[in-house]
This record gives structure tokens, sequence and C-alpha cells, in this order.
């Protein structure tokens, strides 16, 4: 099988460590729009297998989020990692089929987390503007995970989930905390790219892809709220 070590981003895709991605996150900073890229990158987590996204992208929110999960993850600490994501999808079925925005938001709400999946198609690109902003101003409280197809951005792969750090407003750019650190490191995409990318169709489920901005519940993990007894 043939192996690889990363790939390459499109020019107009600046990493984060570049002196463009630098720039970009040096303005989100004097903006107030990178607050949220702290806790996020605390415990950016890389997804465990290669279709297991949504879970990467979960676990980095959960635990972003100073979730306790109420149950341990290993030796005598409690702490989310993608085993305990065990509810709405068998994790080994997921391991298969990957989850879609609707399974994604009924793990987080089983979870301690809460949030509705916004579908592209049926938003603007000013709704989406508007949540993301609001969610990278907070310091904690708020995670935006996002759900689109890699192909328009000029990446490889299919469908893909990750979490925005920051948000470069004079620039109209995102800063994706790509969970596949081994594929791709943490880039800025300019918004509507990215709009684009999360309007096409998800072939598994005939809907647009989308995003859900998740934050803590009332419901302690382990309960599913009303209307998330079972993934749509």
């Amino acid at each position: 099988m043939q192996s690889f070590h990363g790939r390459a981003l499109p020019p107009e895709l600046p990493a984060l460590p570049s002196p463009a991605g630098r720039a970009l996150f040096q303005q989100a900073l004097q903006t107030g729009d990178a607050e949220a890229f702290f806790a996020i990158s605390a415990h950016f987590h890389t997804q465990g297998d290669p279709s297991w996204c949504a879970y990467g992208s979960l676990v980095t929110a959960l635990n972003a989020l100073d979730i306790d999960p109420g149950r341990v993850w290993k030796g005598s600490w409690r702490y989310f990692g993608e085993d305990l994501l065990d509810c709405c999808k068998p994790v080994e079925e997921a391991k298969q089929q990957g989850v879609n925005l609707a399974e994604l938001a009924c793990l987080a709400h089983c979870n301690g987390a809460e949030g509705a999946p916004r579908f592209a198609a049926e938003h603007t690109i000013e709704a989406l503007r508007e949540e993301l902003r609001a969610a990278v101003q907070q310091a904690q409280g708020a995670v935006l995970i996002v759900n689109y197809a890699r192909s328009p951005l000029g990446q490889t792969g299919a469908g893909h989930f990750s979490p925005i750090g920051a948000y470069a407003a004079a620039e109209d750019m995102v800063l994706i905390m790509d969970v596949a650190r081994f594929k791709y490191p943490p880039h800025w995409v300019p918004l509507p790219t990215l709009f684009q990318a999360m309007r096409s169709i998800d072939p598994d489920t005939g809907a647009s892809r989308g995003w859900i901005t998740l934050r803590p519940s009332h419901l302690p993990p382990g309960r599913c709220a009303p209307g998330f007894d079972r993934a749509p």
C-alpha cells in the first residue's frame, strides 16, 4: 500500500504557522475573534482513524468546553476520548461509515453538549458568519464545528468535520483546526469558499452539509435530549 506523509495545502489556504497564517491570526486576536482558539488548541485532538473526523472534532469540543464525561477514560481520569462516544451509532459502525451531521448532534447531546445542526442549503452565509463570530469571540463556552466537502477547497478526500478556531474579519477568512493533522495543519480558508463546500450534498443523507455550535448542556452526559434519542 502506498503511504503518505502529509499533503500540500493550496497556496490560497495559508497554514497557521506560515507568515501569512500568523498575520491573519494576529488580526483575529486584535479584533477579539480568536478567543476560542486557546481552549480548542489546549484540547486539540487528532482523529484516531481516517473516518473519525467527526469523533475527533467532538472530542476536541467536549474537552474544550470542560464537560465532565462522568466516566473514566483511562486510569483514574475522566476525560473524553473517542472510545467514550458510544451512543447513537456503534463505534465500529462509525469506523466503517463515518458520521453525518445529524449523528454528530446526537453524539454531542448524549455527552453533555447541546446544539442544533444547521444545514447550509437552508441558511445564508450571513447567518453562518454571525454564528461563527459569536462562537470564536468566547474564550470558553461555545465551539463551532463545520462539516464540508474537501474538493471545493482544492484538498484531497471527501466529507470532513473540524472545529473553527478564529476569524479574520478583514479578509473574511476562518481558521480550520483540521483534526486530520496527519494530512493538513490548521489553515485559513475564505468563508465564501467554505460555505460553498458546506452546501455540497452528503451522499449518505441526501441533505447538504453544514455546521453546529456546541455549548454545555443542562443534561448530564449519558442522556440524550428530547428529539436526539437516536440519529435521524
